[in-house]
């Protein structure tokens, strides 16, 4: 199959899903580029690790190809591939005994903290920075990247999902096995978190941008 022919296809990913499951290795590769970028992010965030990400992201679509006899009609391949990805990333962490289990603290909400959350969400939805203000806005990038590798990995998880990665709530839900209502209220918690690890942070001092 020609790169050419990767890149035009119209075909949608569940149609590709479907021929790949009676064994069509060139709807398999059609499938490993359209999201082989933005799934390596996905887990290079996930894992903090590049090389381990490569890994993961090798092991995940070696997954997609031996289940993909088992992936359904009707089903969407997007959450699909997510949660596969998820659970090999999970289990590369905990193989390198990086995957720590932490409880959940109950967050604080000191009166304004809903406004301060407001900010946070803008600035993480937000996908355009001012070049005048492109030297704050990587010093603030790592900021918020450290606070982000700071959430136990279950809110970790969720606010990656759903705004780095753009999934909706029942997406999520299905890739983590969760009801979504367990999706609102982790992300609602990892927001909160990441208030407290930015003592200080004023998001609004911040151009806009996608971290």
């Amino acid at each position: 199959m020609s790169d050419s022919w990767i890149r035009t296809t119209r075909f949608t990913d569940e149609d590709l899903a479907l021929r790949m499951a009676k064994g069509d290795s060139g709807a398999f590769d059609t499938l490993v580029h359209r999201y082989e970028d933005e799934l390596f992010g996905y887990l290079r965030r996930y894992t903090g690790n590049a090389a381990l990400a490569e890994d993961v992201f090798q092991n995940t679509f070696l997954q997609v190809w031996t289940k993909g006899k088992l992936f359904e009609e009707g089903r969407s391949f997007r959450p699909w591939l997510y949660t596969i990805a998820t659970n090999q990333a999970i289990d590369a962490l905990r193989k390198q005994n990086r995957h720590t289990t932490l409880s959940l603290e109950e967050s604080r909400n000191n009166g304004n903290g809903e406004g301060e959350t407001g900010r946070l969400l803008e600035m993480l939805e937000s996908s355009e920075a001012d070049p005048s203000e492109a030297s704050d806005w990587s010093e603030a990038q790592e900021t918020v990247r450290h606070a982000v590798d700071r959430l136990p990995l279950n809110l970790r998880e969720v606010l990656i999902l759903a705004y780095y990665q753009g999934l909706k709530y029942r997406e999520i839900a299905e890739i983590l096995d969760v009801p979504v209502g367990t999706v609102k209220s982790r992300l609602h918690s990892a927001l909160l978190k990441l208030q407290e690890h930015l003592p200080g942070f004023a998001p609004e001092k911040v151009a806009a941008g996608r971290l």
